[in-house]
C-alpha cells in the first residue's frame, strides 16, 4: 500500500529535472500522473529547454512503476490550451487530488535579448503559469469533495533579497518567486473550506538542466555577486531533484494533513545565513 494509492497528481514541467523527479516519486507512492511540459524553446531562454523525447522518457519511467500517466505538451502561459489538456486527462484518469505547479524558467546569461521581454517571459511562466495551473486543476479537486494538496515551486530567492540584479532575468526571477508565495497564501485561504491544502517549496540550487548548462555556468563565473545566490550553509554545492521530491511527497501526503500556508525551504541552510 502506497501513501498515494488512488490519487491523481497533476505536474507541470514534468519532462525532466525536478518535474520528472516529482512524477516518479509520487508514482512510487501509488499516484497516477498528469504530466505537462512545453517541450520547445522560449526565445529569451538561452539554455536548451525540454523536448518531446524528454517527456516520452518521463512516461516510460512512470509506466515502469506500473502507474498510469497522461503526458501532453502545453505551455502553462496558455490558459485555454492548458485547460483543454487537463480536462482531457481528468476524463481519462479521474479527478485531480494533487497539483504541483513546478514549471519555471531562469534565463540568466542570455545574450542580445530585450530585458523587458525577458522580464515578461519569466513572470508569465513562473507566476502567471502557476496561477493558470491551479485554476485549471482545482475544479475537479473541489468537485470530488475529498480535499487535496497543492505545492507551488518557489525558490530561496522567493524568501530572500538575492537574485535581483537590474536585469530582466534576475529581477523577473526574484519577483516571480516572491509573488508565488502571495499566490500560495491567497489560495490557502480560498481553498481551506474544501480541505485543500496549499504550500510552497523553496529549493536552493538543484542539479537539473536548468542550472547545469553552459549558459548558466558561464553567467555564474562572470558575475561575482552570483555566489550569494547559490552558497549554502551546509557543505554541499547543490541538492539533487529527489531531495525536493521527498519534501513534496511528505507535503502532499496525509502525514502533513494539517500543514497549509507554509513556506518550506529545502535549502541546506541557505536562508539561515
Amino acid at each position: 500500500m502506497g501513501k498515494l494509492d488512488g490519487k491523481v497528481a497533476f505536474i507541470t514541467g514534468a519532462a525532466r529535472g525536478q518535474g520528472r523527479s516529482h512524477a516518479l516519486r509520487l508514482a512510487q507512492d501509488g499516484a497516477d500522473i498528469i504530466a505537462i511540459d512545453i517541450c520547445r524553446q522560449i526565445e529569451t531562454v538561452a539554455y536548451p529547454m525540454s523536448t518531446s523525447e524528454d517527456l516520452a522518457q518521463t512516461v516510460k519511467e512512470v509506466e515502469a512503476l506500473d502507474r498510469r500517466i497522461v503526458a501532453r505538451e502545453a505551455d502553462v502561459r496558455d490558459y485555454d490550451a492548458l485547460k483543454a489538456v487537463v480536462d482531457g486527462a481528468v476524463a481519462e484518469l479521474g479527478p485531480i487530488d494533487i497539483i504541483l505547479a513546478n514549471a519555471g524558467i531562469a534565463p540568466q546569461g542570455a545574450k542580445a535579448v530585450s530585458e523587458a521581454t525577458t522580464f515578461r517571459d519569466v513572470v508569465e511562466v513562473n507566476l502567471f503559469g502557476v496561477w493558470n495551473t491551479v485554476q485549471v486543476g482545482v475544479p475537479s479537486m473541489i468537485e470530488k469533495g475529498q480535499g487535496g494538496a497543492i505545492v507551488l515551486t518557489s525558490s530561496t530567492q522567493g524568501l530572500s533579497g538575492a537574485g535581483g540584479n537590474g536585469t530582466g532575468a534576475g529581477d523577473g526571477y526574484a519577483a516571480s518567486k516572491h509573488a508565488v508565495v502571495g499566490l500560495m497564501r491567497t489560495f490557502a485561504n480560498w481553498l481551506a473550506q474544501y480541505s485543500i491544502r496549499v504550500n510552497t517549496v523553496h529549493p536552493t540550487g538543484v542539479n537539473t538542466p536548468m542550472v547545469i548548462n553552459d549558459v548558466m555556468q558561464t553567467w555564474l563565473t562572470e558575475n561575482a555577486d552570483a555566489a550569494s545566490m547559490i552558497g549554502n550553509l551546509m557543505p554541499v554545492p547543490m541538492l539533487e531533484a529527489l531531495d525536493i521530491s521527498n519534501a513534496i511527497a511528505w507535503l502532499v501526503s496525509d502525514d502533513a494533513r494539517y500543514v497549509t500556508g507554509v513556506t518550506l525551504p529545502v535549502d541546506a541552510g541557505f536562508l539561515a545565513k
